[in-house]
């Protein structure tokens, strides 16, 4: 056992790097998968609306610890053996897929009716309507609670650690049995997840009162 100092603590910050490239992959994995469930929800396609509602159903509504079981521990069972990193990424996708998926869903619902009639008495095809009329408006309403969701994103890569993920988390538990100093360990580890989630969220409101969302 030694002490924890100032070099544990770089430590921790260097491995609060994979935490960061991890909720960026998981961002942009979720936001890609996750505005093709936003489009099917508002399909005319009963088909897709039914089928996408029952992919968001499925992962806002079951812990995404299970989802991480499942994928990296239930894949390995019959002959996909993924590593850790892959595993958290695609449970992380499809975790952030579905409720972001929700969020823009939500957001072009918001757009006004009378922008969808307007659009169809100049009588644009669907990729038009939604192109110059509908998303920019969407994106507008959806900005400040995408960025929220970021930060919920970052929080949520903690759990990968689980899974053998080094990221913040895990590598705050190697160096809590190295030291046998939790408190000074975890206070640092709360710190810096401050650090990264609090601009985040004042963004978000920030966002929020510049793009008059919700109004």
């Amino acid at each position: 056992m030694r002490y924890f100092g100032s070099n544990d603590v770089i430590f921790l910050i260097q491995a609060a790097q994979w935490t960061l490239y991890l909720s960026v992959l998981t961002f942009i994995l979720g936001g890609l998968v996750g505005f093709v469930i936003a489009l099917a929800r508002v399909s005319s396609s009963s088909i897709l609306r039914a089928v996408s509602g029952a992919y968001v159903q499925v992962f806002q509504n079951t812990p995404l610890l299970m989802q991480l079981f499942l994928i990296y521990y239930g894949l390995s069972l019959v002959g996909f053996a993924l590593s850790p990193i892959v595993a958290a990424a695609i449970a992380l996708t499809f975790f952030a897929s579905a409720f972001l998926g929700e969020i823009w869903r939500g957001s072009i619902e918001a757009v006004p009716r009378t922008q969808f009639e307007a659009a169809e008495a100049l009588a644009l095809t669907p990729w038009q309507l939604y192109r110059y009329v509908i998303l920019p408006q969407a994106i507008r309403i959806s900005t400040p609670p995408t960025v929220g969701f970021f930060v919920q994103i970052v929080k949520n890569t903690s759990l990968t650690s689980i899974v053998g993920m080094t990221e913040l988390m895990r590598a705050a538990g190697m160096m809590n049995n190295a030291t046998m100093a939790p408190m000074k360990v975890f206070t640092v580890v709360c710190l810096i997840y401050f650090v990264i989630c609090f601009p985040l969220s004042m963004l978000s409101r920030k966002l929020e009162v510049r793009l008059h969302a919700g109004r």
